[in-house]
């Protein structure tokens, strides 16, 4: 086997096992939360302990706010948990 193949198939082997540790958003799931906001309650799927990039709405009043207005107030209680 040539070196470039040789490195390539390395390469490959290597991204497959370091993407094989990397946890996915679903199994850092934390136990949903409700919030109340004066639109009505938002329940939150919170994630990580540590940020809040993932946290997001899944129920919302949605005659009375947008998804992004119900996923904001989500980043919030993921924030507010974090102490910031």
């Amino acid at each position: 086997m040539n070196k470039p193949l040789k490195s390539l198939s390395l390469l490959a082997v290597s991204l497959v096992a370091l993407t094989a540790c990397i946890p996915t958003p679903e199994e850092l799931e934390t136990t949903p939360v409700k919030v109340n906001t004066p639109e009505g309650v938002v329940t939150c799927q919170l994630y990580r302990h540590d940020r809040v990039t993932w946290d997001r709405a899944i129920d919302f009043p949605a005659t009375k706010m947008s998804v992004q207005k119900a996923d904001s107030y989500c980043r919030q209680e993921g924030l507010r948990r974090l102490g910031k």
